[in-house]
């Protein structure tokens, strides 16, 4: 009986965590996202050919590379701010985010046919410019949806991620069963973008100041840069891989790699990203209390290894029984579940140096996380381009090399160099 009463007092004392509930929360709706995802991907695995893929990867590819833009920093510094300065931030920020969503969709509808002249798929110009009206939309639940987050209100964050995809993943169905070819993965997403903004407008009051300010934005600025720097690498370490594929090896064989990148690596990536959201406000609650900060941090860290970890070594080893059964023969002859377990093998470190990177974002050191992550991008760009002559396995066992290698050593390097002494945090 104790021990029954003990651990209902333990999984009490858990489910009580704000932390907790916000992972439990983002991870429902990762949970609920992937099996919409998952329904969706069986569909286009099998009414979308590898060519048809691989014209989608160029688009999305292309797409994300600027959307990168839009988390710019300039929301994590609304969420880091002091109570003082919020009001200036936030009227800032926004006037901010409308400059650069709106030079956004220009550029992204200038480089669609450069792009398509690039591959030589002229077809994929128009699909590029489409995408880029979801740019116009971004401002307008941009702060709201920074400030749900500030206050911890992740629960209206994972419904309204989870509202989004879900109707993505529909509606990329239902296109897909009507035979619309590559358009299935473009169009869903520019059609559901009104509820992201409708769902964030809808649960904050704050609104748009009437007039025009760009005060303290040097500070905004200051702040975001690195963050920018790290996410655009992280952007490219994302994609470089399909961009030398598609370039070297062809459309086709791009088409095969990024099957096995999104129905091995989706999942995983989806509670990494749950974990990593929820860690950042909850670590910036408590940045300038030490003791507090190191113990929110490595009880998280404990969190998601717990959940990443035997979902990861899980799903890399059912591949060879669940691809065939649940995507179909062609994935297996076309050699996509040996490059799918080694991609979503290389998640396994991934956690760790993510949650590394919340906790410099959390103490303002935004500058050593994008020191690390150029040269992690250098190593891992470098070992992508050496490892295609041997094909997409080679391009695969390259990114999980160099994932094992270089991520442990730097979540190690940070702990250690913020922990071993006291910290003080620059909340400037």
């Amino acid at each position: 009986m104790k021990t029954v009463q003990g651990l209902l007092e333990w999984l009490q004392k858990k489910l009580s965590d704000r932390f907790i509930r916000n992972v439990g929360w983002l991870g429902a709706a990762q949970l609920s996202n992937r099996v919409f995802r998952l329904a969706a991907t069986v569909v286009l695995a099998r009414w979308l050919s590898p060519s048809d893929y691989g014209l989608a990867a160029v688009v999305l590819t292309t797409n994300e590379f600027l959307t990168v833009f839009t988390r710019s920093g300039i929301g994590s510094k609304i969420i880091q701010a002091s109570a003082e300065d919020l009001d200036e931030l936030c009227d800032t920020a926004y006037w901010l985010n409308w400059i650069l969503c709106g030079s956004l969709f220009v550029l992204q509808c200038l480089l669609a046919v450069p792009i398509g002249w690039f591959y030589g798929k002229s077809e994929i110009a128009l699909p590029i410019g489409v995408m880029a009206v979801v740019y116009l939309l971004v401002p307008l639940g941009y702060i709201q949806a920074m400030l749900l987050m500030r206050e911890n209100r992740l629960k209206i964050t994972a419904i309204t991620n989870a509202a989004q995809l879900s109707c993505d993943c529909v509606l990329t169905i239902v296109f897909a069963l009507l035979g619309m070819g590559l358009w299935a993965l473009i169009l869903p997403k520019v059609l559901v973008a009104p509820i992201w903004v409708i769902i964030n407008y809808a649960n904050h009051p704050w609104r748009a100041p009437r007039r025009f300010t760009l005060k303290r934005w040097p500070e905004i600025v200051a702040f975001a840069r690195n963050i920018l720097g790290v996410e655009l690498l992280t952007t490219l370490r994302g994609n470089i891989d399909y961009l030398i594929v598609g370039r070297v090896l062809g459309v086709e064989a791009l088409g095969v790699y990024y099957f096995a990148f999104n129905a091995g690596l989706g999942i995983s990536l989806g509670v990494i990203s749950a974990f990593s959201s929820a860690l950042y406000p909850h670590l910036c609650a408590v940045n300038t209390d030490p003791e507090q900060l190191k113990v929110r941090f490595f009880s998280g860290l404990k969190t998601i290894a717990l959940v990443a970890v035997p979902l990861v070594l899980l799903q890399s080893s059912l591949a060879p029984i669940y691809v065939p059964i649940i995507f179909g023969e062609k994935w297996v002859a076309a050699g996509a579940v040996p490059v799918l377990i080694l991609v979503c093998l290389s998640a396994l470190p991934r956690p760790f140096a993510d949650a590394a990177s919340q906790l410099l974002h959390a103490v303002n050191r935004t500058h050593l996380d994008l020191q690390w992550n150029l040269f992690f991008t250098l190593v891992l760009v470098a070992a992508i381009a050496v490892s295609t002559p041997w094909g997409i396995g080679g391009v695969a066992l390259a990114v999980l090399v160099c994932h094992v290698l270089a991520l442990p050593p730097f979540a190690v390097w940070t702990t250690r160099m913020l922990f071993a002494k006291p910290l003080t945090p620059s909340l400037s």
